[in-house]
């Protein structure tokens, strides 16, 4: 009985080898892409304008699988196509600027936040490339103070839904 199972040792060693190497496989949690800085002849991958040319918050989209980078001239048009229902179940990684860490006029791209962690202004008198736009904060603090002096609604990721686009942003009072 003893050489019975000395001799099947190295097949179970080898068996509980492969199971800890598939093990720890399944436990890698794959790294976020870092943001990409926008350039002065990037697009919107939405509507097509150059991105630079407008100010306040932009965002962009890095998709799970491909790996992808879109670009967008507003926060926006980042969330209109986010929250497209092709778009909507997707993994991917977001980036919005912090507008309390950057000037309006020209976001600088070192300022980039995770849009999920943001805080968003919807419905303020600032513009941006699209008209209005959702101002990007990273604390709820500085959301609030920026609605306090511009208007609008403070929200978070999860809360903004097409309605708000559609209802807070007025046909024609696009730039």
């Amino acid at each position: 009985m003893k050489s019975v199972r000395l001799k099947f040792l190295p097949a179970l060693l080898m068996f509980t080898v492969f199971l800890a190497g598939c093990s720890g496989e399944s436990e890698k949690v794959a790294e976020k892409p870092a943001p990409v800085h926008i350039e002065s002849g990037d697009d919107c991958h939405v509507c097509g304008m150059t991105i630079t040319r407008f100010a306040g918050p932009k965002g962009e989209v890095i998709t799970e699988k491909e790996q992808t980078v879109h670009k967008f001239c507003s926060t926006r048009d980042m969330f209109a196509w986010v929250l497209q229902p092709e778009n909507v179940m997707r993994k991917h990684t977001l980036y919005v600027h912090d507008m309390s860490q950057t000037e309006w006029a020209s976001p600088d791209d070192t300022a980039l936040i995770d849009a999920r962690e943001a805080f968003y202004v919807v419905g303020s008198e600032r513009k941006g490339a699209m008209g209005q736009t959702l101002a990007s904060f990273s604390t709820e603090a500085a959301a609030q103070d920026f609605m306090m002096e511009y208007g609008g609604e403070v929200l978070q990721h999860d809360g903004i839904t097409l309605e708000h686009l559609n209802t807070a942003m007025p046909k024609g009072d696009m730039h």
